[in-house]
């Protein structure tokens, strides 16, 4: 009698777990996800008491670094300082800092101290689109700031931008204040070629050292990011164009303003 050919295989077996081997690894499963996730979370612990501890050590350096160099802002922006931080040890920064010491005691000099960098407290130094160089702060009370105050009005100088503004852009209007902050939240750079003055006296700190800081920025921004717009704001910031033009690169455009409208 022929026998059917499945009578040839053993019929397959499954064997079947017992329910207290399921929970066990379900159990060893959650334990496992539970130790990634305690270990996730360390890390990011980790990770956000060393980002403290980075900025309570750079604040310290800038401020050790203020105290030997007072023309040096405590409160500059972080990004700007790692930049910058060797010009603040340089013996023409050193000789600019006892000058402004000077002054401060002999005169009244915009801006405050404390505001003389404000322009690095508006954005990372790699977020910088445009650069907007002009000569010196503004030299009347309260609207040396690097971006004038809502409630200030508006600087005769600042008033030609928007006057160049309303004939250039079609539907611009004049705000009723100077503040350019929103400017500056877009990468824009309102820069001086000098940076403090003394009061009611435009051009008082000309050749005192700020320039050359100034220009160490303007190396550092093009030397180290692509399609920055350079304005240079009138025939004494175009002495800046000479610095720019030893690093030029391709995607580097430097405009001269001369219209009418800006050498009031």
């Amino acid at each position: 009698m022929l026998k059917p050919i499945t009578s040839f295989f053993k019929p397959n077996q499954s064997v079947k777990r017992k329910l207290s081997e399921t929970q066990a690894n379900g159990d060893s499963s959650n334990e496992s996800v539970a130790k990634q996730q305690k270990t996730l979370q360390q890390q990011s612990k980790q990770s956000t008491i060393s980002t403290i501890s980075t900025v309570c050590d750079l604040s310290e350096i800038i401020a050790k670094q203020s105290a030997k160099t007072s023309a040096l802002s405590p409160n500059i922006g972080h990004t700007w300082f790692r930049a910058l931080r060797s010009e603040f040890s340089k013996p023409y920064f050193q000789q600019l800092s006892t000058f402004l010491e000077s002054e401060r005691n002999l005169s009244t000099i915009y801006p405050p101290i404390e505001q003389v960098f404000s322009w690095t407290l508006m954005n990372d130094i790699s977020h910088t689109k445009v650069v907007i160089l002009g000569q010196d702060p503004y030299h009347g009370p309260n609207q040396a700031h690097g971006y004038v105050r809502k409630g200030v009005a508006a600087p005769p100088s600042l008033l030609n931008m928007f006057k160049e503004l309303e004939s250039d852009i079609n539907g611009f209007k004049k705000p009723n204040h100077g503040d350019l902050t929103g400017w500056a939240n877009q990468g824009v750079l309102l820069l001086n070629a000098c940076l403090t003055v003394k009061a009611h006296n435009a051009n008082s700190h000309s050749n005192k050292g700020w320039e050359q800081f100034t220009d160490a920025v303007i190396k550092w921004l093009n030397s180290n990011l692509s399609s920055v717009v350079f304005l240079l704001w009138g025939s004494y910031a175009q002495k800046k164009g000479s610095v720019i033009n030893k690093c030029f690169k391709a995607h580097t455009r430097v405009l001269f303003l001369l219209t009418e409208a800006f050498l009031d």
